[in-house]
């Protein structure tokens, strides 16, 4: 490496936090990025793909060769390297990066100079200083005597001779290759790394007098590589591929999909992946956050849902409000006509005044298109249900008499027998007080849960209901709730249970 004078800035303590400018990588004089023709393909959950071709001189025979503007989170065993007439002898990933604290580190036992000002006058002062230790704050030797530099709020400098091997202002990529013809021809370097990522964000505007919303979806991209990827390819996939990584991906709430949907999306796929690719080009800088449109759909069909799901015998002590949520749909015809990466929805609404204002939010799964979405916004105010139960008590019946086979063994004979004996069983009746304080009527989903509760207690049968209710599973029973203007509803149902 060509030796020069590097003057580094620090204000020295025992963090040894430091401000510098640094002179240019001697391979790259002008600061310029080394990439090449880049393409970029980000999955879910932190791993992206990243491939470069660029121009390169070959000599004859072996050689090594540098990639400096790799990502600095780059897995090596991942890489693949490919040129005509080359093959791939050895590769070496150099991250140890050129930074203050490095170059403090990498001083100890080295002889620096220290550059004090006067804030007064302005003068300086040199002195030669033997780096003895940079643990927990820097050590050094100037002439007879131990010093420890700390911040005293004097300005200090620290200019070092020469930047120390193995140093790079760039994460660089070197490779040795075995070249059978010399000449300048394409190399392309492929790899995986963490640190890029992207998430789907979706905004809409929804009207509740026509029964309609607006929906921009924004793909949210953000790098944390430590370096740029000048004007690259960028194609997002939307799936969730497994890297041999234990990494934990957090999940939606429940309840947004009413129904899974079974079209086919209008996009390319790989494997089991939607691919999103970006229209343009696109220059993904480290440290940054980018967003991008992928979706802009209008007049979508949705409505307003109200919904509580309990807990079997569950009694109130008090109203509890309703959840508020938006119903719509995915599919093609009549809907947002478009699988739906995961991601978060966030609604508004305009008020008296035709303002958009926030109404809440709610997030999403991968959604395949043709799906029956409905998304909380939040609790509604004037709308409350209060379950309580009225009345459980235990049935004696003949009808609860059951029978059951059981294999046993004898003198080493399996034979069957049957044991009859009497079932428990409860009758409970629940009740269900739906109020409105709105000025128009309202229908509430009402939902109860917990009527599977096992192997050992899975009867239940439903007597009587004085709304007539739906079984969403063997788990659930719904009922739609008609509740007048500023008024009320009750339900009453009677189950007869196992347990």
């Amino acid at each position: 490496m060509k030796h020069f004078r590097l003057a580094l800035a620090l204000t020295l303590g025992t963090g040894c936090t430091a401000m510098a400018a640094f002179a240019q990588d001697a391979s790259d004089p002008t600061g310029k990025s080394q990439q090449g023709d880049v393409s970029v393909t980000i999955y879910n959950g932190d791993t992206a793909l990243v491939q470069d071709v660029r121009d390169l001189s070959f000599p004859r025979g072996r050689t090594r060769i540098e990639f400096p503007d790799v990502s600095s989170r780059i897995r090596p065993e991942t890489l693949s390297f490919a040129a005509d007439n080359t093959g791939i002898v050895e590769q070496n990933f150099d991250f140890d990066l050129l930074t203050p604290s490095k170059l403090m580190e990498k001083a100890v036992g080295e002889t620096i100079t220290l550059v004090r000002t006067n804030p007064a006058t302005g003068a300086e002062t040199r002195e030669r200083a033997k780096v003895l230790s940079v643990a927990g704050g820097v050590v050094v030797q100037i002439g007879d005597r131990i010093e420890v530099l700390r911040d005293d709020g004097l300005p200090v400098r620290a200019v070092f001779d020469r930047v120390p091997d193995g140093l790079r202002a760039r994460p660089t990529l070197s490779v040795t290759v075995d070249s059978s013809t010399a000449g300048r021809r394409p190399a392309s370097i492929r790899y995986l790394t963490t640190g890029l990522g992207w998430n789907a964000d979706y905004v809409s505007l929804y009207d509740e007098a026509s029964g309609t919303l607006d929906m921009q979806g924004w793909v949210t991209l953000t790098n944390n590589t430590g370096t740029t990827f000048e004007n690259a390819k960028t194609v997002l996939v939307a799936g969730d591929p497994s890297t041999g990584r234990n990494n934990y991906r957090p999940q939606p709430p429940r309840n947004q999909v009413r129904s899974i949907g079974t079209e086919s999306a209008d996009r390319e796929r790989l494997a089991d992946y939607y691919l999103y690719p970006l229209d343009a080009r696109t220059t993904i800088a480290n440290a940054q956050t980018k967003q991008v449109s992928f979706m802009d759909v209008q007049g979508v069909p949705a409505r307003k849902i109200y919904a509580r799901t309990l807990n079997w015998m569950q009694n109130d002590s008090d109203p509890v409000q309703v959840e508020s949520r938006l119903a719509f749909s995915s599919s093609r015809e009549g809907g947002l006509g478009d699988a739906l990466p995961a991601g978060t929805v966030r609604f508004y609404q305009r008020d008296a005044q035709g303002t958009p204002q926030f109404i809440g939010e709610d997030a999403i799964g991968h959604t395949p298109m043709g799906s029956e979405m409905s998304l909380k916004l939040g609790d509604a105010f004037d709308i409350s249900v209060q379950a309580s139960v009225t009345a459980r008590a235990k049935i004696d019946s003949e009808e609860y008499v059951r029978s059951a086979r059981y294999r046993v063994i004898e003198d080493d004979r399996v034979r069957q027998i049957t044991v009859e004996r009497a079932q428990t069983f409860y009758r409970t009746t629940m009740q269900y007080r739906v109020t409105n304080a709105k000025a128009q009527p309202v229908t509430v989903d009402v939902a109860q849960a917990g009527l599977d509760r096992g192997w050992w207690s899975n009867d239940f049968r439903v007597v009587s209901e004085s709304i007539k209710g739906e079984q969403v599973n063997l788990d659930k029973r719904q009922w739609a709730v008609p509740v007048p203007a500023n008024g009320e509803t009750v339900l009453t149902v009677v189950y007869e249970t196992r347990y």
